[in-house]
């Protein structure tokens, strides 16, 4: 019996890919429903009320079950929340979780692992054969280090619900990733003031190019290097550079870094709702200096600093750590050492979608079938796995150097070697009809 953490978008496509190939398992949700962080009643949820997808329904959805067609091409986080409640519903998840159900800690056994969860102040501690930790990569806020002190409103964006926050208050947002550029945006139309403290540049993507989605427009494939050329100039012949619209110019290529998809940060940063400034040296009671020396006066500090990676139930030793930041893994989930031990859903792509996390998780409970099979597409993944872990399916683009882009990959290839894997392992199959 295997254990499967959180009922999110990869816990629930852990979920299926164990329940279809015959892996025992139960799953463990603190919250009482499914769809984690898409669901903004989970008190755990990062979600805001504005939020929806950044990339389009069709590029997003788990292929074997797709949105209905009357969804919009960018679905509101309600949307989504549904969307994951028919998926387990539709396959029969449900039964197969614990709600309300905290797991507190995960402690090396002989063999397997000894799970301890709560519920209702109970404890109870179980024996399991494996354990696949799905519980999410962007729910733990990254608090950045400020200089001097602010004696205003600081908050950071996992606690940002509503647009009511910014009613009448200066305002100043710190970032400008995709969550800091869609807050900017909402409290243009409540606060009396609204600035942008950026500290690098960033590559701004509409949502639609031609009325179609921006990231259903492939083309035909390129070399790396010259499709990144390309598209930075198609970017900039159609919303110009940052710096038009006084941002920094990112000083690094396209797509070694993600990019913002927004349609409207740059259009209120040009019509003068949005001021640009830059990074912070100096905070004194509600006073911010900035390093080129100008300064404001705000209410209220949003940090939109992203997150940091968090496992507080297991201690790190067993992760794999490695200097970047992230635990240095297989395809970003196998365990050099374990065959028992799984980190699902620590990926980031652009145009990854759902469904290429599902086939990560095919992969994994394959791997697990035909190691219980004892078969000898096991053994040969078990080999890679200890040879390889660790190495990035990076494409030949060299992402930033950052925390964040830690566990990124570039999509095609991170899928091609999956598949690879997946094919492999798929031939020691008994029949047809196990696939």
């Amino acid at each position: 019996m295997y254990a499967v953490i959180g009922a999110g978008p990869m816990g629930l496509a852990t979920a299926r890919n164990l329940d279809r190939l015959g892996v025992p398992f139960v799953g463990f949700e603190l919250h009482g429903d499914v769809g984690g962080l898409w669901d903004i009643d989970n008190p755990h949820s990062t979600m805001y009320e504005s939020a929806h997808l950044i990339s389009s329904r069709h590029m997003t959805e788990f292929a074997e079950f797709p949105m209905e067609p009357s969804i919009a091409a960018y679905p509101h986080h309600a949307e989504m929340r549904d969307y994951f409640r028919d998926y387990a519903r539709h396959f029969g998840l449900y039964e197969h979780y614990r709600f309300h159900t905290r797991v507190v800690s995960v402690e090396r056994a002989d063999a397997g692992w000894w799970l301890t969860s709560e519920r209702d102040g109970q404890r109870q501690t179980e024996h399991f054969d494996g354990v696949l930790i799905a519980n999410g990569t962007l729910h733990h806020p990254r608090w950045p280090e400020l200089p001097g002190a602010f004696t205003g409103e600081l908050m950071h964006s996992c606690d940002y619900r509503h647009p009511e926050r910014f009613e009448g208050k200066r305002v100043l947002v710190v970032g400008c990733g995709n969550s800091a550029c869609d807050i900017a945006v909402d409290a243009v139309h409540r606060a009396r003031s609204v600035d942008l403290s950026v500290r690098r540049g960033y590559y701004f993507l509409p949502k639609f190019i031609g009325g179609k989605p921006t990231d259903t427009l492939g083309g035909l494939p390129l070399p790396h290097a010259l499709k990144q050329r390309l598209d930075a100039g198609l970017i900039r012949l159609v919303v110009g550079k940052p710096s038009d619209y006084g941002l920094p110019d990112p000083d690094y290529r396209m797509y070694e870094a993600h990019p913002v998809i927004n349609s409207l940060v740059l259009h209120h940063l040009g019509h003068g709702d949005i001021t640009p400034r830059g990074d912070i040296i100096d905070m004194q009671g509600q006073t911010v200096t900035f390093r080129d020396g100008a300064t404001g006066e705000y209410d209220l500090v949003l940090l939109a600093t992203g997150y940091k990676l968090h496992f507080p139930f297991i201690d790190d030793a067993h992760l794999n750590w490695g200097g970047d930041g992230a635990p240095a893994l297989y395809l970003n989930c196998l365990h050099p050492d374990y065959d028992d031990l799984f980190v699902m859903g620590m990926i980031e792509a652009a145009g990854l979608g759902w469904e290429g996390r599902n086939e990560q998780a095919e992969m994994v409970a394959l791997y697990l079938r035909q190691l219980r099979d004892g078969k000898a597409s096991a053994r040969t993944l078990q080999a890679e796995k200890a040879r390889h872990a660790g190495e990035r399916e990076d494409g030949g683009i060299e992402y930033l150097p950052l925390e964040r882009m830690a566990y990124y990959v570039h999509k095609d290839s991170y899928r091609k070697a999956v598949a690879r894997e997946t094919r492999r392992l798929k031939k020691d199959l008994k029949g047809a009809g196990d696939v």
